[in-house]
């Protein structure tokens, strides 16, 4: 079944309301501890990066450049992250991140995302 327009646009208003509401009420500047940045990064290079361009220049998805999202506001793309896009190919990323660490993924697009250094090394089981 196909949600009409309008109601997809009123879910992402609606949406984008609650994700304003709770980052005015937390810390959004809070960096995320150096095992989950290096695992945060490798989730938006990686698996955002499938759709929007590995250099998040774009491709089946829009550019996630600095400039590309410049003119864009903060808590629409943090509801993107968080509610994906119905009707599109956008899925929604509840669950895998927080609304914190979708907070700060849109901050560090904003200034230019850092490269991806890789996930941590996991102990080998013998």
């Amino acid at each position: 079944m196909k949600v009409p327009p309008l109601v997809a646009h009123v879910a992402v208003f609606i949406g984008a309301a609650l994700v304003a509401a709770y980052a005015a009420a937390s810390d959004s500047s809070s960096q995320p501890d150096s095992g989950r940045y290096r695992e945060l990064v490798h989730i938006v290079r990686q698996d955002c990066g499938s759709c929007h361009g590995l250099t998040l220049a774009g491709g089946l998805g829009p550019a996630l450049t600095a400039q590309a999202l410049a003119e864009k506001p903060a808590e629409g793309l943090v509801a993107t992250i968080m509610g994906g896009r119905p009707g599109s190919a956008m899925p929604p990323f509840r669950g895998i991140v927080s609304e914190a660490e979708a907070q700060w993924i849109v901050d560090q697009l904003m200034r230019g995302f850092p490269p991806d250094a890789g996930l941590a090394p996991t102990a080998s089981r013998d």
